[in-house]
């Protein structure tokens, strides 16, 4: 199966407005907040798919919808940056997926190679951080460094960062969906 625009519409519909794991913001106003980051930025289409869809593994998990408390404050790593890819594989290419599959490991090597970034997360991201294996050790920075999508994860990653502002106003939706049109494979 595949996602198509309809059905990516349909779950920030149906799934958007759940909080964003321990955030003032929900899934929706995150995903949009960082799809605005990324196109001020000047982002290409790309990347702002990227930044868009970058959490939707989280409202793919069905159980995460009726949690009292974050995830990560049961313990819980959902690698949810893996979750959403099985089903963009049909819809977007590489440059759209590989940003969110490598957007947890750049929250990673960021805090391995940018002392100051740490200091930067929220209190959720740092849980989170530390049930995602913490920072990277030299070895794997390196290696992640030479990925060819390093640099729009870490972009993504940053962007992530600073999406979860109360009641920031943002295009909506459907502008970022219309972005996403731009980039969807011919063959979808």
């Amino acid at each position: 199966m595949t996602l198509d625009l309809a059905e990516i519409a349909r779950l920030f519909a149906e799934r958007g407005g759940v909080a964003y794991a321990g955030e003032p913001v929900s899934q929706t106003e995150h995903a949009l907040q960082c799809a605005w980051l990324a196109e001020q930025a000047g982002a290409g289409d790309a990347l702002v798919t990227a930044a868009l869809l970058h959490d939707l593994g989280h409202m793919l998990i069905t159980e995460h919808q009726t949690l009292e408390r974050s995830p990560t404050e049961l313990g819980i790593d959902d690698r949810h940056q893996y979750i959403a890819l099985p089903l963009l594989r049909g819809a977007f290419g590489l440059e759209v997926r590989e940003p969110i599959r490598l957007h947890v490991d750049a929250k990673r090597y960021l805090c391995a190679t940018r002392p100051d970034y740490f200091a930067r997360l929220s209190p959720d991201s740092v849980r989170s951080l530390q049930l995602q294996g913490g920072p990277m050790n030299d070895a794997a920075a390196r290696r992640f460094a030479d990925h060819p999508w390093s640099g729009d994860a870490i972009r993504l990653r940053l962007w992530d960062e600073e999406a979860k502002v109360e009641g920031l106003k943002t295009p909506p939706l459907a502008h970022f969906l219309a972005t996403a049109a731009r980039v969807m494979l011919d063959t979808y």
